[in-house]
């Protein structure tokens, strides 16, 4: 890790605020011109570069921070409440006896469960929004959930296996199924919004339809189904953490560990692409190549989440829009939306637990808090067109 000195160019073009200091971000040495814009410090880890932003750098931090402490009262708090203090030394191996199975065994697998949901999702709906430069261009409204939603449905009802969707995720055939299901989705609308490129609007109007769609095969399948497999496969297709374990856990870690990093080193090109084809063209940038590379992760972090725990509303929407206006930028920063999106997908696991009598899918409450900021995005969007 080195400290490198970086030209501010995303104040005056849009540029990147978080992304690698490759070729569409040189490494220079400033001169002292007398511009408003002055140097910016950095750091290089191999292909990933990150600019220091203060309010960026301090928003995430505080957003980590209040993550962790999400994750040890999720831990504490279940049918036997558990003191904090006992959770941390049970998560540092320092507990033994009943506390460590319960913490270790029963609980932190649906916790850390729905931080990887959150994180992947809302880094999928950041490199979305950020690609058609659109707010409403996210996984849930261009396809790419449902299309998981169609392939894990149909590896419920089709594949047989076994009576509950947590069977089926621990045989590994959701994961696979719903990541082809995704990528056939994601073909399908990239390929009827093609026009000689890809505009914003074609894309979002394109996924509105195959989303249609697809849920419409999605009850297809429901109706054909057992009723065994209809009644797992429709708690699942709300959204919920409750079947979660150390299996799927693992698998969801490992494609969060290496498709985030991922993200974050195609960060750069993401903001050079902010300025349109032509000039991202005329600066050496492949559009159409780094657009299927942002495609493709956006759509693997996606199918891997929905595997886990079902299409979790409105996460990938709501969150790049909180950490745009959190931390001032031109566009969502990757960083802060990771950790915003576990803090989201806890405090409403944690809500619907601990709140109502009863417990209430974690996707139904993510989906009361997005549909009126959904529901005001649009309101605002047709003022600022009346103008």
């Amino acid at each position: 890790m080195s400290a490198t000195t970086r030209v501010d160019t995303d104040r005056s073009s849009g540029g990147p605020t978080d992304g690698p200091a490759g070729q569409q971000s040189p490494t220079t040495t400033p001169t002292t011109t007398g511009t408003t814009s002055g140097p910016r410090r950095g750091v290089r880890i191999g292909p990933v570069g990150l600019a220091w932003r203060p309010r960026v750098l301090t928003t995430s931090v505080v957003a980590v921070v209040a993550a962790l402490l999400l994750v040890v009262l999720g831990v504490a708090i279940g049918s036997t409440f558990i003191a904090p203090g006992t959770v941390v030394r049970a998560l540092l191996g320092l507990e033994s006896g009943p506390d460590q199975f319960i913490v270790t065994t029963l609980r932190l697998p649906r916790v850390l469960t729905g931080a990887l949901v959150g994180v992947t999702l809302a880094v999928a709906g950041a490199l979305t929004q950020t690609f058609t430069r659109n707010p409403l261009g996210t996984p849930d409204i261009i396809g790419v959930t449902s299309g998981a939603s169609v392939g894990a449905v149909a590896a419920v009802v089709l594949g047989g296996g076994g009576s509950s969707v947590s069977a089926l995720v621990l045989g590994g055939g959701i994961p696979v199924a719903a990541t082809i299901g995704a990528l056939v989705a994601a073909t399908i609308v990239y390929g009827l919004g093609w026009r000689g490129g890809v505009q914003s609007h074609r894309l979002i109007l394109v996924g509105i339809g195959v989303s249609a769609t697809l849920d419409a095969v999605t009850s297809y399948l429901l109706v054909r189904a057992k009723i065994t497999q209809a009644t797992a496969a429709s708690q699942w297709l709300v959204g919920s953490l409750s079947s979660t374990s150390w299996t799927t856990v693992w698998p969801l870690l490992v494609i969060a560990a290496v498709g985030v990093p991922l993200a974050l080193a195609t960060s750069g090109a993401l903001g050079i692409g902010q300025l349109g084809d032509e000039v991202a063209t005329g600066v050496g940038l492949g559009v159409q190549r780094h657009r299927l590379l942002v495609i493709g992760l956006a759509v693997v972090l996606t199918a891997a989440a929905v595997a886990a725990a079902g299409p979790v509303g409105f996460v990938a929407f709501v969150v790049p829009q909180i950490a745009l206006r959190i931390a001032g930028t031109n566009r969502p920063p990757l960083l802060l939306s990771a950790a915003l999106g576990a803090v989201l997908v806890l405090g409403a696991d944690l809500l619907a637990r601990s709140v109502f009598p009863w417990q209430v899918p974690v996707g139904i409450v993510t989906t009361v808090i997005g549909a009126p900021y959904l529901i005001w995005l649009l309101i605002r969007h047709r003022k600022e067109m009346s103008r």
